[in-house]
């Protein structure tokens, strides 16, 4: 008799578990992706930052440039 009851129980039971894993990499998929446009994101606000703190920092030197300049008049 091919094809038991049993059979039939482990075949769904498969197919369900498979569902379940589909819509898990569906999950992580998307997950992935929103972590990556997330980090592209934060990749350049550090980039901005990094420049800001590099501009703040010439200005900074440059100030002090010029007050040792002044003082040794």
């Amino acid at each position: 008799m091919p094809g038991t009851v049993k059979e039939s129980l482990d075949l769904t039971a498969l197919e369900a578990r498979v569902d379940e894993l589909i819509r898990t990499i569906e999950t992580l998929a998307n997950e992935n992706e929103a972590l990556r446009s997330q980090h592209s994101v934060l990749a350049a606000e550090r980039a901005t930052l990094i420049d800001k703190t590099e501009q703040a920092r010439s200005r900074v030197e440059a100030m002090i440039a010029r007050l040792k300049a002044m003082e040794a008049r």
